[in-house]
């Protein structure tokens, strides 16, 4: 079985496409498949980053029209952006742009501050929690009209979600092949015909060690933490991307790594993020399909059914 394989940098972050076989349906070869997904996945990152003044992100951050013609997709992932925030209960807020921006998350950030020194010089560990009024909640999406209605200045962050969503989507596409994988800078769609079941290392953002192997044939596991998007803001104090929604400020909650199992990359990006920023006490209730979380120590915790390394049964690895 051919089995084409694209990796290449998109969204700040590696990005991979893996497809075995033959489309089922169309005869569409693997190699062209996984071609198509990377070009698809480029072109969605030109629409929706907000580092590019021209994407449809950034102008419809800047519209000041309370309603907004918007693209499909833009469509989906601003309801998106409105059901994380409700399903967690508003740990998961992407309508914080201007509070990143403050934190100085202005650009496109590659490397940073280590981790271990970043932990060092953290104020008090607290669980993060709501804010007090949610943008998110504001967002009204038509999708019949093709519109989004929310008051001018509630601007969107596309980060994860997007990755998750967009994973979902590549992986509606690529269903009939024999097996395929999507890799978005840390949210993974898994699946195919074939039911090849792959090794998904979860890694230590402390030394890249290997915590834990999940195998998988079918579904979606996101990872979401603090280890590689992290600096000092002007004031010397540091900063990364995930946001305690309460105060507008990097959420330091004692956990720096979380790792969830779902049926879907988009709902695996929303836990993920919502047992992150919920602390040690409550990240459990965030896994239900399984997950990994990673302490400021460097103790994690494995939850659901894991594998302990490859073995004959998976013949592939991520």
């Amino acid at each position: 079985m051919i089995e084409a394989r694209e990796t290449f940098e998109c969204f700040g972050s590696q990005c991979v496409v893996i497809v075995s076989g033959e489309d089922s349906r169309s005869g569409a070869s693997a190699e062209r498949a996984a071609l198509l997904a990377r070009e698809q996945l480029l072109a969605w990152h030109d629409q929706f980053s907000r580092f590019i003044a021209s994407s449809e992100l950034s102008r419809l951050n800047a519209n000041t029209e309370w309603t907004v013609a918007v693209s499909p997709m833009m469509g989906r992932l601003l309801a998106a952006v409105a059901a994380a925030g409700a399903l967690t209960n508003g740990l998961v807020d992407a309508t914080q742009t201007g509070e990143l921006e403050r934190a100085g998350y202005r650009h496109s950030l590659q490397g940073g501050v280590p981790l271990p020194m970043a932990l060092d010089l953290a104020p008090a560990r607290r669980p993060a929690k709501a804010a007090a009024w949610p943008r998110w909640a504001e967002l009204m999406v038509d999708t019949a009209a093709g519109t989004v209605i929310r008051p001018p200045g509630v601007r969107v962050d596309s980060g994860g979600l997007a990755k998750g969503l967009f994973a979902d989507e590549l992986a509606a596409r690529l269903g009939r092949h024999s097996a395929f994988v999507v890799g978005c800078g840390g949210d993974l769609a898994l699946g195919g015909e074939a039911g090849v079941r792959r090794a998904v290392n979860v890694e230590s953002p402390f030394d890249g060690s290997t915590l834990q192997t999940f195998a998988y044939a079918r579904g979606a596991v996101a990872t979401s933490g603090i280890g590689r998007r992290s600096w000092l803001d002007e004031n010397g104090a540091p900063a990364h991307h995930l946001l305690d929604p309460s105060t507008g400020r990097p959420a330091y909650t004692g956990i720096v790594q979380a790792t969830a199992l779902a049926p879907t990359a988009l709902l695996a990006e929303a836990r993920a993020k919502a047992a992150l920023l919920a602390g040690p006490r409550k990240a459990e209730q965030w896994l239900p399909d399984g997950g990994v979380v990673v302490y400021d120590d460097g103790a994690h915790d494995v939850f659901g059914p894991t594998v302990r390394g490859a073995d004959e049964r998976i013949p592939a690895r991520v």
